[in-house]
């Protein structure tokens, strides 16, 4: 008898070493998860077999990722999109169904195959596209918004169309007004549902959501997530709607309130882990065998679907006002077929519309364009900078537009960064009558600060050229005013390169990242937390009399010493990181020396935990601390020692003073 544990093992096990390959090839991890669906799949190595349960709880990944894509939006940012969702997404839609069947019918197959065919290739994936424009950081961008308002009405589109495939199933002899009839309840339940979730469940989401919070227990809000999600899903699946459609309302009522961005944080591990099953499910689909015996046609079908797809697209995008550049971007990352599309076809099979030799070329042709889509959208901005001239037009008076306003400015201040800290400094600098320029990317934000006035203009930081623009070979000072690692690396990159002398001030979160900024090239580093710290004991020590004088020398030590005295912390359950990168971040740890330890009546030198980049910032013995430890002082027992360091390394600080052992 199968172990049931057995094929959840070989999942994870072909899905983690294929992830990783991808990842050390510079490769999206998706492809990685298709390849192991391929190759454990039932046409090639059928060690996982493909079930209804195994796809229904792949469904659930593409639930969870259209909710977080809810969180970002809200209904008055849908009702602005409605051109996008209702013009654009169905002139793709009905132009994509009428190519098709025209393709058909010259091939002379039934004009109800063009319609299904047409439906199904009309749909793109909504999994591969959001990640990749996530990972991307261009959800927000022009062809970002055409992208999803494009996918949401795909979504839509996908209802009528699974009512139509079984009336063309049956041969119309009078079903007409049965047909009229299942279609006027469908689009009833339909609005019934929608106008219940969006009127009722707006007014009623809040209310709930601070009942739920003011119990204070996480478990219970990450139920009441899981239940408004799945429950939504269900609610709109039950009116004749997708399941992700449901999950993306849910998430779009809970944007309006206050919880979005812990609910964001509490739902991501279910979005990651069971998407990658989705991706894996897909990659389970392609028969191998069908690829080779039927290339020619295979091929022909995926060529003519990425060729189409992506012309269409392009001129529907070009048609409603978008530039050459946002079209092709437009057009690339919509190119390839979606998982909606197979609900179709498989549902067109079940009933015995389209035969078998028809289908299965269809289907390894729309799974091949899934793998193909990763480079499609990672490869869409070369081919625009490439071949059109508008493009770089584009980013020439970009260019030029930073320049103009930085023309005479010496000794200014640049500023990376137009968000609530960047705004805050610049009044600051205003009230001084110190120039400065600020770069952001937000439109939204640079229009409204531009028309009261602001020296801010759109710009990315992280580019050399915008840098130079903004006057980086004038300026006194530059500042990085936004918290994010990596990009303020590759500006201190640029920094460095052009005008390594020039004095970089960074913001970061907090003291994990310091000494990485510092080496990089930044003059100072101000972690939010340390400075919030400083700044309360700062007050408490004005409140118990201590010198103004006295306070600031202490400040500017700390500061000096790179908040070294700030460093590490007791670790508590609440304190979870976001990302899961908890372990790489110094914290602090109390070791009693226990009878029959190893470090008794040795000295911190000879023991020399620094080899284990741990740090012994204070002994308490015998109630009496000592803040200065030195090399040559001796351990007793009953000592308590306070170390500093990361997790790991202060497992292996541990062992060495109780068991005597070098880890």
């Amino acid at each position: 008898m199968l172990n049931p544990l057995q094929p959840v093992l070989i999942l994870l096990a072909i899905a983690v070493l294929a992830v990783v390959v991808f990842r050390m090839l510079r490769l999206p991890p998706m492809l990685g998860y298709l390849l192991a669906g391929v190759i454990i799949g039932p046409h090639a190595l059928g060690w996982i077999s493909e079930t209804d349960e195994t796809r229904h709880l792949a469904e659930f990944g593409v639930v969870f990722l259209m909710f977080s894509i809810g969180l970002e939006f809200s209904l008055p940012k849908l009702l602005a999109m409605k051109r996008i969702v209702f013009g654009f997404g169905t002139a793709q839609v009905i132009v994509s169904i009428i190519l098709v069947m025209a393709i058909v019918w010259t091939l002379g197959l039934d004009w109800r195959i063009g319609l299904v065919l047409g439906g199904a290739l009309a749909m793109s994936s909504t999994a591969i596209v959001i990640k990749m424009l996530a990972e991307r950081a261009e959800l927000n961008s022009t062809h970002g918004r055409q992208v999803i308002g494009v996918l949401l009405f795909q979504d839509l589109a996908v209802i009528p169309l699974l009512i139509i495939i079984p009336a063309l199933a049956t041969e119309v002899d009078g079903d007409t007004n049965d047909f009229s009839l299942m279609l006027a309840i469908a689009i009833f339940k339909i609005i019934t549902v929608l106008t219940f979730i969006l009127f009722l469940g707006h007014k009623l989401m809040r209310p709930w959501f601070h009942l739920v919070a003011r119990q204070k227990s996480s478990e219970l809000f990450v139920l009441n997530v899981l239940l408004i999600t799945l429950g939504l899903a269900w609610l709109t699946e039950l009116a004749g709607l997708s399941l992700a459609l449901g999950a993306f309302l849910a998430g779009m009522l809970i944007s309006e309130t206050e919880y979005r961005y812990q609910v964001e944080v509490d739902i991501k591990p279910f979005r990651d882990i069971l998407l990658g099953l989705f991706f894996i499910t897909i990659g389970m689909l392609l028969d191998m065998q069908v690829v080779i015996e039927s290339f020619l046609w295979v091929f022909v079908i995926l060529a003519a679907l990425i060729l189409l797809k992506m012309v269409v697209i392009a001129g529907l995008s070009r048609w409603y006002g978008a530039d050459s550049g946002v079209a092709v971007r437009t057009g690339m990352n919509l190119a390839h077929a979606g998982e909606f599309g197979f609900v179709l076809l498989a549902q067109a099979g079940a009933m015995g519309l389209i035969e078998s030799s028809v289908l299965q070329p269809v289907l390894a042709a729309m799974v091949l364009s899934m793998f193909v889509a990763p480079f499609l959208i990672e490869y869409s901005e070369p081919v625009v900078q490439r071949f059109y001239g508008s493009e770089w037009m584009y980013r020439a008076m970009q260019i030029t537009s930073i320049a103009s306003q930085t023309m005479v400015a010496q000794n200014h201040v640049i500023i990376c960064g137009y968000g609530r800290s960047g705004q805050s400094m610049s009044r600051i600098l205003e009230q001084e009558s110190i120039p400065f320029i600020a770069l952001d990317l937000d439109p939204q934000r640079i229009h409204e600060a531009a028309s009261a006035g602001e020296s801010v203009v759109y710009g990315d930081a992280a580019r050399r050229e915008v840098l130079i623009a903004a006057g980086l070979m004038r300026a006194k000072v530059l500042v990085i005013s936004y918290a994010d690692t990596v990009s303020a690396l590759k500006i201190l990159r640029h920094v460095q390169e052009l005008r390594p002398e020039l004095s970089v001030v960074v913001r970061t979160r907090d003291d994990s990242d310091i000494d990485l900024l510092k080496e990089a090239g930044a003059t100072e580093v101000v972690a939010e937390i340390m400075e919030g710290s400083l700044m309360l004991a700062s007050h408490a020590m004005m409140f118990v009399d201590i010198s103004i004088g006295r306070i600031l020398r202490r400040i500017r030590e700390i500061r000096e010493q790179r908040y070294s005295l700030l460093r590490g912390f007791y670790y508590g359950v609440t304190d979870e990181i976001e990302d899961g990168s908890e372990n790489l971040l110094p914290r602090l740890l109390t070791l009693t020396i226990i009878p029959g330890a190893a470090a008794i009546n040795q000295t911190l030198g000879d023991i020399n935990l620094a080899s284990l980049a741990v740090e012994v910032t204070a002994v308490r013995r015998r109630n009496i601390r000592g803040l200065m430890p030195t090399n040559e002082t001796r351990l007793e027992l009953g000592d308590v020692i306070v170390l500093r360091g990361t997790q790991d390394n202060l497992a292996a600080a541990e062992i060495r003073l109780l068991q005597g052992e070098i880890a």
